[in-house]
């Protein structure tokens, strides 16, 4: 399952007809407007990214949707992937748990603030 959000734009004085069409879609989830802005948030689902693109190109093709893009996406199937492995790695290397190597003898060449150390 993906879930995304998308701001959609539009001029204040056109705002009332595209907010009706968007609560009322059956292709998203309306949230929130802002009248003076010409700002609605509404949320897309889908089990595919293909899926999520429909729909937001439907909204894209909203007569007078000015813009309607993807802020913040979540996708199931992606976080899943991630957490197996993060399940699957260490979380201490070797060299940490390593009793012949001495401390001074560990060298860091990561970036810490952007100061290498």
């Amino acid at each position: 399952m993906n879930i995304s959000s998308i701001v959609v734009q539009v001029l204040p004085k056109y705002m009332d007809g595209v907010l009706e069409i968007l609560k009322n879609a059956q292709f998203c989830d309306y949230h929130y407007h802002d009248s003076e802005t010409g700002k609605i948030i509404v949320t897309i689902e889908g089990e595919s990214v293909d899926d999520e693109i429909r729909n937001l190109k439907i909204i894209q093709g909203i007569e007078h949707v000015i813009a309607a893009d993807m802020m913040m996406s979540y996708s199931e199937d992606e976080l899943d992937r991630e957490i197996k492995k993060l399940e699957a790695q260490n979380a201490v290397p070797e060299m940490l748990n390593d009793d012949t190597i001495e401390a001074k003898d560990i060298v860091y060449h990561g970036d810490l603030k952007k100061k290498n150390i």
